[in-house]
């Protein structure tokens, strides 16, 4: 299933094939399915609705890149990879549904799959909490598999997980002229070039060291050719906190050092920050109550809690703000890397897991949802 899948990835809201090889995996195991309207979603409920109800998700789609892993079922699709493990979360699921259904669970409450599309960017999540998904759901849970990670090993941590993702964009209008004359006009690139060093000692002064942050420009663009003077010189980044009291601090400080450097240039400035996924953050009870239940499973020493949270983002974090639950990271370093953190990361064109890491996803999913209801019986 997740080679399969992981040859013809799916972008954003709709990942139709997807949900077709989903919906016939799970057809006969005794699920209650239901599909999205506004995505190519899949809820998949078993048990009684009265009880209790642990939702587990996984997301469904893959990146918008050239995948070089070098992998025998590498994408068939140009300019689409399965680069951030969504292949491998969609098998694990379906293999805990496969599990349940054999072993006739849950014995008490309900448990919720939740197939999710558009993780990378679209807000799925948020989409299918509109269209009713959290209705009854009084916890919930995820995995994540990370190639940095030793296989087998799995990593949870209470509060911030994974930071909030944000976006800005920044015009700086000057006035054009010819490159031999810069007196005559207002050139807008060393402006634009002085806000970007601006923005990197803000995060240093301005922003608490123990509350971090991290901007990146990642895009500077303008003129046409080597003796014009454009009018406009374009900034685009990511602001990235793992707290809301410092993302509103950064957005802050973005738009402050944006106009006043371009006013001390005599130029004006448009400022545009786009908000984007939340920081993610684990409830502090759920969080090592689900490392005490996986540990009991997959034995000692088998789960240690991140010294810190991860820069990265999740739609995810769209659930957790509603319900108490977690996310967890699932160790899955390719056998062929003796160094977990030289592996290519997740987001990586040369990305690979270890595929056996697939079983212990399996069996976190399953006893984490298991023990959550049977604690509640």
């Amino acid at each position: 299933m997740r080679r399969d899948i992981h040859a013809e990835p799916e972008l954003g809201l709709e990942n139709p094939a997807t949900q077709q090889r989903i919906l016939d995996a799970l057809d006969g195991l005794g699920f209650e399915l239901t599909t999205g309207e506004r995505t190519s979603s899949v809820i998949a409920d078993r048990g009684d609705p009265h009880g209790p109800t642990i939702l587990l998700r996984a997301d469904t789609d893959a990146l918008p890149m050239v995948e070089e892993s070098g992998e025998d079922f590498s994408s068939r699709i140009d300019g689409r990879a399965h680069a951030c493990g969504h292949d491998a979360h969609v098998a694990m699921l379906l293999g805990a549904a496969r599990v349940l259904a054999e072993h006739d669970l849950p014995r008490f409450g309900r448990i919720r799959l939740a197939f999710q599309p558009g993780e990378e960017g679209h807000g799925g999540a948020a989409v299918m909490i509109d269209e009713g998904l959290l209705h009854g759901v009084d916890a919930a849970f995820a995995l994540h598999v990370s190639p940095n990670i030793p296989t087998g090993l799995l990593a949870c941590r209470p509060g911030p997980l994974l930071a909030s993702a944000d976006e800005f964009f920044i015009t700086v209008i000057g006035q054009g002229g010819h490159a031999s004359t810069p007196h005559f006009g207002n050139d807008p690139i060393p402006v634009a070039c002085e806000m970007v060093g601006a923005f990197q000692t803000a995060i240093t002064r301005r922003i608490n060291a123990f509350d971090p942050a991290v901007l990146t420009v990642a895009r500077i663009g303008a003129g046409t050719t080597t003796n014009v003077i454009p009018e406009k010189a374009h900034v685009e980044g990511t602001i990235r906190a793992i707290s809301e009291p410092t993302r509103g601090a950064v957005h802050e400080e973005v738009r402050r050092i944006a106009q006043h450097v371009a006013a001390a240039h005599g130029c004006t400035v448009d400022v545009e920050v786009r908000p984007g996924y939340p920081v993610t953050v684990n409830d502090a009870e759920f969080a090592p109550w689900v490392a005490g239940a996986a540990e009991a499973q997959l034995g000692q020493g088998r789960v240690f809690e991140l010294p810190t949270p991860i820069m990265g983002a999740e739609d995810f974090s769209y659930i957790l703000r509603q319900v108490p639950g977690a996310m967890a990271f699932l160790g899955a370093c390719p056998t062929d890397i003796a160094n977990s953190l030289e592996a290519p990361s997740c987001h990586s064109n040369r990305m690979r897991i270890d595929e056996e890491a697939m079983a212990v996803g399996v069996a976190t999913h399953v006893t984490v949802a298991t023990a959550y209801l049977d604690q509640h019986a």
